[in-house]
C-alpha cells in the first residue's frame, strides 16, 4: 500500500474511533486497526500527519490525538491539458459534463474561489514554473487573466487546448512556455478563448 494511502487510512481509523467511542485510539489501536507492522512506523506516519496540519497531539497526555477539522472543497477533475504542444479537445474545447472523479481538497489549498475545477496536466512545458508532467492544475474559471498568468486557453481554429503563460502583443498573443527547450505559441486575439488559469499545483509525487 502506498504511503498516502497509509495515512488516509489512519485518519479514517481516528475519525471512526471518535464517531463510535467519543475518544482518540492510541498507537497500538492504530496499529492493529491499521495493520501496521509496528508502532514506530504508526508514529512516522502521525509524526507526517502532524507536521501536515491534519493532527495535533499533546505528548504528555494519554489518547491525545485530534482531527484538525478543515473546510472541504468538492474539485471535478475534468480531463487532461496539454503542456506541451496543444491536444484537441472535445465539445468545443470545454470540460463541461466530462468529470472523471472528485478531488476532495481543503480551502488552504484552493483558497475560497467560487467555480473551481481541476485538469490532469500532459507535458513539461511549464516545467520551469514547477508544473510538470502528471501534475494537477487546479483552476479558477475565468476569461479575464493578466499578463504572466498561467491560463487554460483554446484555440479556436486549430480546435486545440494548451495550458501556457499569456502575453498580450501588438496585434497578437504569445502564449509562453515556462521551458527554454519550446517555443512560445503565436495566435491573433480572436483566435483565442481563456477558460481559467491555474490557482493551485497538486505534485505528482513518488513513494
Amino acid at each position: 500500500m502506498r504511503k498516502p494511502e497509509i495515512r488516509e487510512r489512519i485518519l479514517e481509523y481516528i475519525r471512526r474511533s471518535f464517531d463510535e467511542k467519543g475518544y482518540a485510539p492510541t498507537v497500538r489501536d492504530i496499529m492493529r486497526g491499521c495493520n501496521i507492522s509496528s508502532t514506530s512506523l504508526v508514529q512516522y506516519h502521525l509524526n507526517i500527519l502532524e507536521r501536515e496540519g491534519q493532527i495535533r497531539r499533546d505528548p504528555e497526555v494519554f489518547r491525545s490525538i485530534q482531527l484538525v477539522e478543515k473546510d472541504i472543497i468538492e474539485v471535478p477533475l475534468l480531463g487532461t491539458i496539454a503542456a506541451g504542444e496543444p491536444i484537441p479537445v472535445v465539445d468545443s474545447g470545454t470540460w463541461t459534463n466530462r468529470v472523471e472523479e472528485t478531488l476532495r481538497l481543503t480551502t488552504d489549498v484552493v483558497g475560497k474561489k467560487g467555480d473551481i475545477y481541476a485538469l490532469k496536466v500532459k507535458g513539461t512545458s511549464m516545467l520551469d514554473a514547477l508544473i510538470n508532467d502528471g501534475d494537477i492544475v487546479i483552476m479558477e474559471a475565468t476569461q479575464s487573466v493578466a499578463d504572466g498568468e498561467t491560463a487554460a486557453v483554446w484555440l479556436k481554429n486549430e480546435q486545440e487546448v494548451t495550458l501556457k503563460k499569456i502575453y498580450r502583443e501588438p496585434r497578437r498573443i504569445r502564449l509562453q512556455p515556462a521551458n527554454s527547450e519550446m517555443k512560445s505559441i503565436y495566435t491573433r486575439p480572436e483566435n483565442i478563448e481563456v477558460q481559467g488559469k491555474v490557482v493551485a499545483v497538486l505534485r505528482r509525487l513518488e513513494d
